[in-house]
């Protein structure tokens, strides 16, 4: 919608520019009533609505009313014809206005409304958020000695009696706790209780119970963005170390706290669903190798979903320049789901060699899968909410549809937690979609 109404205003723009050229006048009336009727019309999409309202469209609404308010101005003082005709002053106000639209509809552009994923479950998902205080942790990213803060948002099966498991899901390097927002409400549709994590200062932002926002930790930023395993393996495992101590403290604790509240009388409904016997642990890129991590850590994990992660946690050091992983079978059933970012690159990157053990038969209960035509970032919902910058980030254009890999994400976890916090089955999928 963005970019339609960027080339609408463009065309107009081109249309009244030859019209006052061909006329030789500045053509005051026309324009202003041409205003008044742009910021009408976009009023009137929106009602209808075909311009779904959000931040999206905040100063470009303004502009338009801006605009607006001036044409009605001008046609009550009738003043028309007060400036003298001037082609090139009115070529320049055409490429300024223009430029000046296309800035301002850049957001819709960047981030263009888009179809919502619908749920396939039969229960209604509510949700709520917290902000948790771990009095036992200070803070890593601060100096001030204060308590680490955790932002978390659940989503749940509303108006329900029953108890589901829990899964717990941590988001990647750079994102924010609702980065799989669709395979949240997929599961807490089909029954399960889902907690996900802000890691404050490790997410790009987040916004605790007060409303008070935190920023990403520029230092922490750079640590990510420099990180090559291939130039570097011994950084990287001190890097390792450090990222996942915090990731998995963090998890560790939300579980905790999660599990003590269900014991609290006056503790949310949504502590109240959770099944405490069966809880799964999942994430996105350095999330899921933080889910990863805390499969091996606690006794009652009962499945992990890794969303292209390798198992840091398992790389116990480096000998000889090479990572040394942990010699014990993965301990729990494990779901690797991979897009092509990775898969042609299992091989040959050393951070994901246990990875590509498990591609072969093993004694561990591991199933992996590959979504062919997609990278990385279109494995989260950031690929409907920006597709330009997800293709971006990519490094290529998605050739499988971003709705149909959400969908078959969504579809492959929820078989997947089914068969081991449900048993409804053995879980048989995988391969490459």
């Amino acid at each position: 919608m963005g970019t339609f109404i960027f080339l609408t205003a463009v065309v107009i723009e081109i249309l009244f520019l030859v019209f006052c050229i061909t006329t030789k006048s500045n053509q005051q009336k026309v324009r202003s009533i041409m205003r008044i009727a742009e910021f009408a019309g976009f009023v009137l999409f929106t009602l209808l609505p075909i311009i779904d309202w959000s931040f999206r469209y905040y100063t470009l609404a303004i502009l338009l009313l801006l605009l607006a308010v001036m044409g009605v101005m001008s046609l009550i003082r009738r003043n028309e014809e007060k400036k003298e005709y001037e082609a090139m002053r009115i070529v320049l106000k055409a490429i300024g206005m223009t430029f000046l639209i296309f800035i301002l509809t850049l957001p819709a552009i960047i981030f263009p409304q888009h179809k919502e994923i619908e749920v396939t479950g039969k229960y209604q998902v509510a949700t709520i958020t917290h902000t948790y205080t771990d009095s036992k942790r200070v803070e890593t990213y601060k100096d001030t000695g204060e308590k680490r803060r955790l932002n978390v948002q659940l989503w749940y099966p509303e108006n329900v009696e029953v108890t589901y498991p829990l899964i717990v899901f941590s988001h990647g390097a750079f994102g924010i706790k609702s980065s799989n927002e669709w395979l949240y409400n997929e599961l807490a549709s089909h029954g399960y209780v889902v907690c996900s994590i802000d890691h404050t200062y490790q997410c790009l932002f987040t916004k605790d119970e007060g409303g008070d926002t935190t920023l990403i930790n520029m230092g922490y930023m750079q640590e990510v963005s420099a990180e090559n395993a291939v130039a570097d393996r011994q950084k990287s495992y001190e890097s390792y170390q450090k990222w996942m101590k915090i990731r998995t403290d963090d998890i560790n604790f939300v579980i905790d706290h999660i599990l003590a509240e269900t014991e609290n009388n006056h503790a949310d409904t949504a502590y109240k669903l959770v099944d405490t016997a069966k809880i799964g642990v999942m994430g996105h890129s350095l999330g899921g190798s933080a889910a990863l991590g805390i499969g091996r850590m606690r006794d009652d994990i009962s499945a992990v979903i890794a969303l292209e992660s390798p198992f840091m946690c398992d790389i116990e050091g480096v000998k000889d320049g090479e990572f040394v992983f942990k010699d014990e079978i993965y301990p729990v059933p494990a779901l690797n789901v991979y897009s092509d970012s990775s898969w042609s690159f299992l091989a040959k990157w050393p951070q994901y060699a246990r990875n590509y053990a498990l591609l072969s038969p093993t004694d561990a209960t591991a199933f992996n899968v590959h979504i062919s035509g997609v990278g990385h970032l279109t494995l989260t919902d950031f690929a409907l909410t920006s597709p330009l910058l997800t293709r971006l980030f990519n490094g290529k254009k998605s050739t499988t549809d971003t709705e149909y890999c959400l969908k078959t994400i969504n579809k492959v976890c929820l078989e997947f937690f089914d068969s081991y916090l449900k048993e409804k089955g053995q879980f048989t999928a995988g391969g490459t979609y």
